[in-house]
């Protein structure tokens, strides 16, 4: 069952982590019923958060339950290191060993390793580019090593205003017991907090801001998810995450968060996890395919007649 839930989004206004946002529900019954009939054939659960950012008409299903993030926190990532970047505690161009001990297992993604089987040095800019549009594994374990570890990352959320995202381990730690991906997790509501402070700038220079939407946009996973049923013009930065299918056929996590630009400039941040699911690949990808959608269509549905 879906609820309209607006009341995470209306605290996080009063905090002042929304600045400027009005509030108000997105789609009505409709759009709640339409949400509830798509997450059917993925089972588990299926979490949805989306707002029009101009607006601030939101609409979430799960919003506050937690869900294991797997690669979508990268995204966090390599916002705290560009932050570090914007203040100067870092530049892009420095360059990084990489050693093959710190190559994720060959179960998990990892160009990087499969290209350099005895190491590399690469600049910080492309350990960037490989974590966020590649979604290389190794990269962004190297990025916490650089930043400092996980905490970094934490106080980078914390300065946002975001406390429903944890970043705590390595991809390598994950990789190694499956339940460790769910002490890594996030709410759907506190994903499109994320998205905002990244769209309207407030959490990285105008430099750091462009370079990171770019790597979201051009990046080729996912392209069955948040992009596949979206009107033609529309253009997507997005981070998607997804786990192995254990031994019973449950998929832990197949997610897809992002910022929807639309071709008249409607913009709308939409987080979607799709959890613990029995159901195939194609099938949850098409779940949030369809969530994505119904939610682009209320978002610029006409306004009904007073």
């Amino acid at each position: 069952m879906i609820t309209l839930r607006l009341a995470g989004f209306v605290l996080l206004m009063i905090l002042g982590v929304l600045p400027g946002v009005a509030g108000g529900p997105l789609g009505g019954d409709d759009l709640a019923r339409r949400l509830d009939a798509i997450a059917v054939p993925a089972g588990g659960r299926v979490g949805v958060a989306a707002m029009v950012l101009a607006t601030g008409e939101t609409v979430t299903r799960d919003g506050a339950g937690r869900y294991p993030m797997q690669s979508v926190y990268k995204l966090p990532i390599a916002m705290a290191v560009l932050h570090a970047v914007d203040g100067g505690l870092l530049e892009l161009d420095q360059r990084v060993s990489v050693g093959p001990e710190e190559y994720i297992s060959e179960r998990q993604h990892s160009p990087l390793r499969d290209n350099f089987p005895h190491g590399a040095t690469l600049t910080l800019r492309e350990l960037l580019r490989l974590a966020v549009a590649e979604s290389d594994g190794t990269a962004s374990d190297v990025l916490l090593r650089v930043l400092g570890g996980a905490d970094r990352v934490m106080d980078h959320l914390q300065q946002l205003g975001i406390l429903d995202i944890r970043v705590l381990d390595t991809e390598m730690v994950i990789g190694l017991d499956d339940a460790v991906q769910y002490l890594n997790w996030a709410t759907p509501e506190a994903s499109v907090v994320l998205l905002h402070a990244l769209h309207t700038g407030r959490a990285l220079s105008g430099e750091s801001r462009a370079i990171l939407l770019q790597w979201m946009t051009e990046t080729g996973t996912g392209r069955n998810r948040l992009k596949s049923l979206l009107p033609p013009g529309a253009s997507v930065a997005h981070k998607t995450g997804t786990s192995r299918t254990n031994a019973a056929g449950v998929t832990a996590a197949t997610n897809d968060i992002g910022i929807v630009t639309l071709p008249e400039g409607r913009v709308v941040a939409i987080a979607v996890y799709v959890c613990d699911s029995p159901a195939d690949q194609a099938t949850r990808e098409r779940v949030i395919a369809e969530i994505a959608r119904a939610v682009i269509d209320a978002a610029t549905a006409p306004a009904a007649p007073r």
